[in-house]
């Protein structure tokens, strides 16, 4: 009697324990399954535009500027922004604009002269990663010192293209051009070439 009821008493223990164990397991299935996360990434790319470059990029100017951006007010403090503007200035020539008639040879059909368009700045290119602003002082209003630092930006695009072309870089790039492209096609008709600009 004694060995029957310890028998019974192990395979409650057993069956208690299995299911313990089971709704233990369970628990943390599901606190898993709810609390679990993963991320969707959904886009839908669409062209808006399609531009065929011919556009020869032919110098490159990296450029620092330190630019203080000050707003003067007559009543509250000054609000005034310090910020290192890096970027670049690129200038090229868009060889697209090159037609039959700007390639002509002279009489004795030992020289041509191939009229090229002018030199133009391509693009100006702030540098995000590492421009920074240094200072804000007199901003009374978290706004205002959001709104003081998107105008910095551009006024440093604004700066670098001004000093770009302070720096005379379409002339420069003008220089370049007859440099890479007069031996070229010299080489190609086996005649003196002239290279000149609209």
């Amino acid at each position: 009697m004694a060995s029957s009821s310890r028998s019974r008493i192990s395979i409650t223990l057993a069956v208690t324990l299995a299911i313990a164990a089971f709704l233990i397991f369970m628990f943390f299935y599901l606190k898993h399954q709810f609390t679990a996360t993963h991320t969707e990434v959904t886009e839908d790319v669409m062209v808006q535009k399609i531009t065929s470059m011919g556009k020869l990029e032919l110098v490159k100017y990296s450029m620092k500027d330190v630019i203080e951006k000050k707003e003067v007010h007559t009543f509250l403090p000054d609000e005034k922004v310090l910020f290192l503007a890096v970027g670049e200035v690129t200038a090229c020539i868009d060889l697209t604009k090159i037609k039959k008639e700007d390639i002509k040879q002279n009489f004795n059909h030992d020289t041509v002269t191939v009229m090229m368009p002018k030199a133009e700045i391509c693009y100006v290119k702030l540098d995000h990663q590492r421009s920074r602003v240094y200072d804000i002082t007199g901003a009374i209003f978290p706004g205002n010192a959001k709104n003081m630092v998107e105008d910095t930006y551009k006024l440093a695009e604004k700066r670098l293209l001004d000093n770009a072309k302070e720096m005379d870089i379409t002339t420069k790039a003008q220089d370049n051009a007859y440099l890479i492209f007069k031996p070229m096609l010299e080489n190609i008709s086996g005649k003196v070439v002239m290279i000149k600009f609209k």
